[in-house]
């Protein structure tokens, strides 16, 4: 009888500390990677990326095929989507401007939830990149799937696009509570489904992004962020008991610790203004931690970047950690980098 392939990075989502932590990165299927530029010049857009299932499972194998998946390598594999998927399936309208980022309409400022008329058929070309990622993936592979937290999707539905301080949905969550309340509980409805989904396409676990959780007061967080990521949490168990969830509240800073007690998340993800001493200080005993280098780290290289990791890798000696970035690997990151910091991860937890 064959023994089952070591998910090294699944195993640590489940509570297992490695000596040697597995790794992957944030955006790790991206513009850094000069076969993912030349891909996208070809295909078009973004969104036309994303729909197409073959193109999607390409990119997101792409950084497995560069960097390997062996000890010097990376761990997981990250599906190569986005999180505007689950408000464009609830009925908004999706684009991208060149240089601008996304555009949802009609906004939620303008028009009520009532007003759209959702298509989860959208989701269906997801779950074939799933299942075509799925069937390329080598057996010791973890296949990450995610989606964006029900706080950040609605900042982007509220005011049609990102900002910079996401006073639209703050300023709607205080003077219109019910109102708001509802868009945050519409999107949990959407996005239990969405995620359930790739489980049952093939991803091993899932992460919840909350990319924007950073501009709540203490009592916004508790209510926008910690009690919705709580629901989609406790259904997704229900539903595929044994599945990690990993929860990344960006800005969360020391409410990360209500995060991590409150949610039953199995993972939190570190962003990198935190310290990963006071991280494993704080946060509960055994909880497995995912992070956190700073990607501005990772673009200077040298000394600074070997410092980085070494100090990172050092804060953990016994809690369950995966390494990875504090946010998302930016455009102009030098691949040589990337091979610097997979080569001294393995100098480090030797």
């Amino acid at each position: 009888m064959n023994a089952a392939p070591d998910k090294s990075l699944l195993a640590v989502l489940k509570g297992e500390h490695r000596k040697m932590a597995p790794r992957w990165m944030m955006r790790q299927a991206g513009r850094y990677l000069p076969e993912y530029r030349a891909l996208r010049a070809d295909k078009g857009g973004f969104l036309e990326l994303v729909y197409d299932s073959a193109a999607a499972a390409e990119i997101t194998l792409q950084p497995l095929r560069r960097f390997g998946t062996g000890a010097g390598g990376l761990h997981a594999a990250i599906l190569f989507s986005d999180i505007l998927i689950v408000p464009y399936a609830m009925g908004q309208k999706l684009w991208f401007e060149a240089g601008e980022g996304p555009r949802l309409a009609p906004t939620l400022l303008e028009s009520d939830l009532d007003a759209l008329t959702p298509d989860y058929g959208r989701y269906d070309a997801i779950y074939e990149t799933v299942r075509l990622v799925k069937a390329q993936l080598a057996p010791e592979t973890t296949f990450l799937g995610f989606a964006g937290s029900p706080w950040t999707i609605a900042t982007y539905m509220v005011a049609g696009q990102g900002s910079k301080d996401h006073s639209a949905a703050r300023k709607l969550a205080y003077t219109q509570p019910e109102r708001f309340g509802a868009i945050i509980d519409a999107i949990v409805e959407a996005t239990v489904p969405y995620l359930i989904g790739q489980i049952d396409a093939g991803v091993d676990a899932v992460q919840l992004f909350d990319s924007w959780a950073g501009s709540l007061s203490p009592q916004q967080f508790c209510q926008w962020v910690i009690a919705p990521n709580r629901a989609i949490v406790e259904r997704l168990r229900a539903a595929r008991p044994g599945v990690p969830v990993i929860g990344f509240p960006k800005g969360a800073g020391a409410k990360l610790v209500d995060y991590a007690r409150e949610t039953g998340v199995n993972a939190v993800g570190l962003d990198e203004t935190l310290d990963p001493e006071w991280a494993d200080a704080a946060l509960p005993e055994g909880l497995p931690v995912q992070g956190n280098l700073d990607p501005l780290a990772l673009i200077a290289g040298g000394k600074a970047l070997d410092d980085a990791i070494d100090s990172i890798v050092a804060a953990f000696p016994s809690r369950p950690h995966i390494f990875n970035l504090g946010h998302g690997i930016t455009p102009e990151t030098p691949i040589a980098h990337v091979e610097q910091m997979l080569a001294r991860l393995g100098q480090a937890q030797c």
